[in-house]
C-alpha cells in the first residue's frame, strides 16, 4: 500500500505523534510471523466482504448495515459520511443504529436517507460506548438479531460492522478512497450565524486520558469567553456531561435530543470542546471548532481525526492547550 500523506499544520505537528495512525499496517506491530499471517488473511477477507458489499449494494440499490453501536465520533467520521455516500447513489439503506443520531440522518431538506430503521433505544447511562465494539445490554440484543435475520432473509447486500477487526483497521481506512460524503445540515438546522459560544462540557473517562488529555474547569472556560459572545450554551449527552453552574449570558443546555444540539451548533459562530465526537460536528454545520487540551502531547487519536477528515471538510481545526489561549481565540475574533 502507498505510503499515506497527511497535511499537518505546525501546531498538529507538536501535538500528533505520526505512527500513531491506525492504518491496515498499524494492525502488523508486534506480531509474530503466525500473527502477522492470520492478519493478512483477516484483512484480504475483509476486504473481500466490503468490496462484495459495495458492488452489490450499487447494483441492487438496496442494503443494510450495521450494527453502529458506538461513540459520537465513529458516527459522525466513520459511519454517517458512509450512509450519505449510499443515498446519494441512490441506495435504500436498511440501518440498525442509535435512535438519538436520527437528527443526523437526513439530506439537506431535512429528509431521512434511511429506508426502514433498526433502531437501538439509547443506553448510554448503563453501558459506555466504545468505538463500535461496546456490549449492549442484553435487552437490545435481539433487536440486533431480528435485523441480520430479516437481511438473511432478503438476501439483500448487508455489511455487519460488529466485526471488530474488518471495521476497525479495513473498513474505516477503506472509506478514504472515495466512499465518503455529507449533507450540509446547517441548511436544516441554522438560520444565521449569531454571536453564539457552544461548549461540550466533556466528562467520559478518567481525570486524565490518551485521547482527550487532564480534565477542566469548564465554568472557568465559559466565564473567561463569555465576554466575547451575546450567549455561551453548554450542551452535550447528559451521560458524558459534566455538571456546570450557569448565570448571565452563560446557559446550560445539557440535552439527549441531537436536534437541540444540532441548531445550538449551526446557529453559533465557534465549538469548544475536548479532542471528541463533537469536533467533527463543525463540518456539518460549517461551524469553527476549537479543541482544547490541556497535558503532554502526543494527542493520543488526533492524526486518525485530521487523516479521517479529509473527504468531509477542508475546515482547518484549530487548538488551545491552556486558559489563556482559549481566551485569546475567543476574543481574536478570528472565526
Amino acid at each position: 500500500m502507498p505510503k499515506e500523506i497527511v497535511s499537518l499544520s505546525p501546531r498538529e505537528e507538536f501535538l500528533i505523534s505520526t505512527d500513531g495512525a491506525s492504518t491496515v499496517a498499524y494492525g502488523m506491530q508486534g506480531l509474530n510471523w503466525k500473527g502477522k499471517l492470520h492478519y493478512r488473511l483477516i484483512i484480504w477477507q475483509s476486504y473481500r466482504k466490503i468490496k462484495s458489499f459495495y458492488k452489490n449494494a450499487l447494483q441492487q440499490k438496496e442494503c443494510y448495515y450495521g450494527p453502529f453501536k458506538g461513540e459520537f465520533g465513529h458516527f459522525l467520521l466513520h459511519n454517517l459520511p458512509f450512509l450519505v455516500h449510499l443515498h446519494k447513489k441512490g441506495v435504500k439503506i436498511h440501518y440498525c443504529g442509535m435512535e438519538l443520531h436520527k437528527p443526523f440522518l437526513i439530506d439537506e431538506n431535512g429528509d431521512s436517507i434511511i429506508y426502514k430503521w433498526y433502531p437501538l433505544p439509547d443506553f448510554f447511562a448503563e453501558s459506555a460506548p466504545n468505538a463500535n465494539a461496546t456490549i449492549l445490554p442484553e435487552r437490545f440484543r435481539g433487536i440486533v438479531e431480528g435485523f441480520k435475520a430479516v437481511a438473511r432473509a432478503e438476501g439483500k447486500p448487508i455489511l455487519d460492522i460488529s466485526q471488530n477487526n474488518m471495521y476497525w483497521y479495513v473498513f474505516r481506512n477503506w472509506q478514504l478512497e472515495g466512499k465518503q460524503s455529507i449533507y450540509d445540515l446547517s441548511k436544516v438546522y441554522g438560520k444565521s450565524k449569531e454571536n453564539i459560544c457552544v461548549i461540550f462540557p466533556r466528562k467520559k473517562g478518567g481525570k486524565v486520558t490518551p485521547n482527550n488529555g487532564e480534565s477542566w474547569d469548564y465554568e472557568e472556560i465559559a466565564r473567561r469567553v463569555s465576554p466575547y459572545f451575546d450567549k455561551v450554551l453548554l450542551v452535550g449527552h447528559p451521560s458524558f456531561s459534566a455538571v456546570v453552574n450557569s448565570g448571565g449570558n452563560i446557559e446550560l443546555k445539557v440535552s439527549s435530543d441531537n436536534a437541540d444540539t444540532l441548531k445550538y451548533c449551526a446557529n453559533a459562530r465557534l465549538i469548544i470542546t475536548q479532542h471528541s465526537g463533537a469536533v467533527h460536528l463543525g463540518a456539518y454545520v460549517k461551524t469553527p471548532v476549537l479543541i482544547i487540551f490541556k497535558g503532554s502531547p502526543p494527542v493520543k487519536g488526533l492524526m486518525d481525526t485530521v487523516r479521517f477528515r479529509k473527504n468531509l471538510t477542508s475546515q482547518s481545526l484549530n487548538y488551545a492547550l491552556n486558559m489563556q489561549e482559549i481566551e485569546n481565540f475567543a476574543a481574536s475574533g478570528n472565526l
